[in-house]
């Protein structure tokens, strides 16, 4: 019995020795378990990576490889820096042609015009043109800021002619009043803007120089930018000098008016010596032989001694380098009598040499173009009939005129 149960375990002991001897073969054959598809305790391992698949599982941005990984160079990839945009430059507008603008104008302004002429046609339509009738005449062109003297030389004109001629007919007295208001509103000064440049002391030669002057709330700026329209699209290259430093934005205005049709804007700090900035703006107008040079000053009210005399010195600084060949004065047409004052005071100080009436389709008192003219003895250049930026136009007697009467 004793010799049965120690063969039993002398044969155990040979089964588990012989059993550790065959694992521990198997595992030297298989080789030690791979770094990259170790798992952690409790984990179920995948399927091993071939080579190629290994390959394009690789990471191919350089930010999340492993910082001097082995065999790897210790300096940091070269990324080249992204390139940057070139803003794009604005637009250049191409502004309508002057025979364009006028067809529009002459539109606005016989629906804004009309009702003057439409009252005076009836007026002198009536049977009996006694003394009341001509004084209802006097007092509609007065209304119409036609103003005192030419409004009493139109009526004893009109009350001759219509005592001689005897006939009254629709037709007759169209004509008859279309005539006698030409008379007034015609003058034989030059309505063209002035751009004819001058010759320098060394034969070089200048631009026109444009001072653009007015009160406050005019629309100095606005009309600035619309004669640069104007000018551009006759085929001159014009220079704006923004000299009003004074307004808030009243620079950046002007430089979008010029930006849009390619004319360059010359501009100094807010605050700045308005004179400083048109003496620069003609300089760099000589430099780049410019065509024109507009010089958009700061509104000032006429009554204000100090701001009048500034104005004065902006005219003769400018006139250290080329010599001002046109001075136009912008006045709005709704103030009426009240910018014949604006208007002397302006004459007398700068010598102004035409006006720009704007909002002329905001009034049916056309005969503040009579009124100024006579008042100055200078022309009416320009007239502005919209916000539009092509609503600046020669001023036509004709086509005012036609429109007065409805023609």
């Amino acid at each position: 019995m004793e010799i049965l149960i120690l063969a039993v375990v002398i044969a155990v002991v040979v089964l588990g020795t012989v059993s550790g001897l065959v694992i521990t073969g198997r595992r030297r054959k298989a080789g030690p378990p791979d770094e990259g598809t170790a798992t952690r305790p409790g984990a179920t391992a995948g399927p091993t990576a071939g080579p190629r698949d290994q390959e394009s599982a690789a990471p191919t941005d350089t930010a999340t490889a492993p910082p001097h990984a082995p065999g790897a160079s210790a300096e940091p990839p070269v990324v080249e820096p992204a390139p940057v945009a070139e803003p794009e430059a604005p637009a250049v507008e191409t502004p309508a042609p002057t025979e364009g603008r006028l067809v529009r104008l002459r539109a606005r302004l016989a629906r804004s015009q009309s009702s003057l002429g439409k009252g005076l046609l009836t007026l002198l339509s009536r049977e009996n043109l006694d003394e009341e009738t001509w004084e209802e005449i006097e007092d509609t062109l007065l209304r119409a800021d036609v103003g005192v003297g030419p409004t009493q030389e139109l009526v004893e004109r009109l009350r001759e002619r219509v005592r001689v001629l005897g006939t009254r007919t629709p037709e007759d007295l169209r004509a008859l009043l279309r005539e006698e208001l030409l008379e007034l509103v015609t003058t034989e000064a030059d309505r063209a803007v002035n751009t004819a440049g001058g010759v320098s002391a060394t034969g070089d030669e200048l631009p026109a120089i444009a001072l653009v002057v007015g009160v406050n709330g005019t629309g100095k700026t606005t009309t600035t930018g619309k004669l640069a329209r104007v000018l551009v699209a006759d085929g001159r290259s014009v220079v704006l000098g923004a000299a009003d430093t004074f307004r808030a934005a009243a620079a950046d205005q002007l430089e979008t008016w010029g930006s849009r049709v390619g004319a360059r804007t010359v501009r100094g700090p807010e605050g700045g010596d308005p004179a400083s900035v048109a003496f620069q703006a003609v300089k760099e107008g000589i430099q780049e032989a410019a065509d024109v040079v507009l010089v958009d000053t700061a509104g000032r009210l006429h009554t204000k001694t100090g701001l009048m005399d500034e104005l004065g010195k902006v005219k003769r600084v400018v006139e250290k380098q080329a010599p001002v060949g046109e001075v136009l004065l912008v006045l709005d047409a709704t103030t009426g009598q009240n910018g014949l004052v604006q208007a002397r005071v302006f004459a007398e100080v700068v010598d102004v040499t035409g006006v720009v009436l704007t909002k002329l389709d905001g009034t049916a008192k056309g005969g503040i173009v009579i009124a100024v003219q006579r008042e100055l003895g200078v022309p009416v250049k320009l007239v502005g009939l919209g916000e539009g930026p092509d609503d600046l136009a020669p001023f036509e007697a004709e086509a005012f005129v036609d429109a007065l009467i409805d023609q």
